[in-house]
């Protein structure tokens, strides 16, 4: 694995990495961001005695952010699965033989929460968590997986309603929804999490590769139902409706500058 810029990855305990992404100011993903949780997919893959990986974040405000466009577009070419590269490196993370802990603190959206989705367990602050797919807002929709894992967490009404609605979601809320597993006080957060971390890890991996594998059969979406979301979402990039409201999005976060990104659910609808 090359140098990494965004993230930094410490063995906590034998058989346990925890993984921070540290890219400020607001922890958006872009190019880089997706190549390097390539090369942090291809080494969980390649650590024969990885049990647990743990991804939390630098940045007391955000854990990842949404996609940051203004860097670039995803890369294009597909990877070991045949799928373009983030649903090739979410895909491979969910089927990996090895635990995957997302520990929510700050916002996640977008691709973020994506991300998050794909991890196999999530554990939020339950007073800084903030969860949302905000791309109905810009004329888009979820295309990295948000629709498919978020219908088969919290089922169909209230997938609709996130989706729909692209607005933000507390960590209580989404405790609730079953979109995260547990919403815990944000003190008690990182102690819980290493500790669960640490107990996962004294198990056999056999054992505990076998046990996902086995709950992966009913609970992972279809990778051509995958490629249809996306497909849509990069269809629709060349509408009118995505550019006249990619205007207005650019012209109300120019005008409230930091706010955007901290109450983003909010600017997204009509004034109120």
């Amino acid at each position: 694995m090359r140098e990494l810029t965004q993230f930094t990855v410490s063995s906590r305990a034998e058989g346990y990495w925890r993984v921070t992404f540290d890219h400020p100011p607001a922890n958006l993903m872009n190019a880089t961001t997706a190549e390097e949780l390539r090369q942090l997919v291809e080494a969980v893959e390649a650590e024969d005695d990885l049990r647990v990986v743990v991804f939390d974040s630098a940045h007391p405000d955000f854990f990842f952010s949404r996609y940051d466009f203004a860097e670039g577009g995803l890369p294009a070419t597909p990877g070991p699965t045949g799928l373009p590269p983030f649903l090739d490196m979410t895909t491979r993370l969910a089927a990996a033989p090895v635990v995957t802990i997302a520990a929510v603190r700050g916002r996640t959206r977008g691709g973020g929460n994506e991300f998050a989705l794909a991890c196999d367990l999530r554990f939020a602050s339950r007073e800084k968590a903030v969860f949302g797919q905000p791309e109905i807002g810009s004329g888009l929709v979820p295309g990295g997986g948000g629709i498919e894992r978020l219908a088969m967490l919290v089922g169909r009404g209230r997938a609709l309603e996130v989706v729909l609605g692209g607005d933000d979601f507390d960590a209580v809320t989404a405790e609730r929804y079953g979109w995260v597993n547990r919403a815990i006080p944000d003190a008690d957060l990182d102690g819980f999490v290493d500790t669960f971390a640490r107990r996962v890890a004294s198990f056999d991996r056999v054992a505990l590769a076998a046990a996902k594998e086995l709950v992966g059969r009913h609970t992972t979406p279809a990778p051509g139902d995958l490629l249809e979301s996306q497909r849509t979402s990069i269809r629709l990039t060349i509408s009118p409706t995505f550019r006249e409201r990619l205007g207005f999005l650019r012209r109300r976060s120019a005008a409230v500058g930091a706010d955007f990104d901290l109450r983003m659910g909010h600017y997204l609808g009509p004034d109120r």
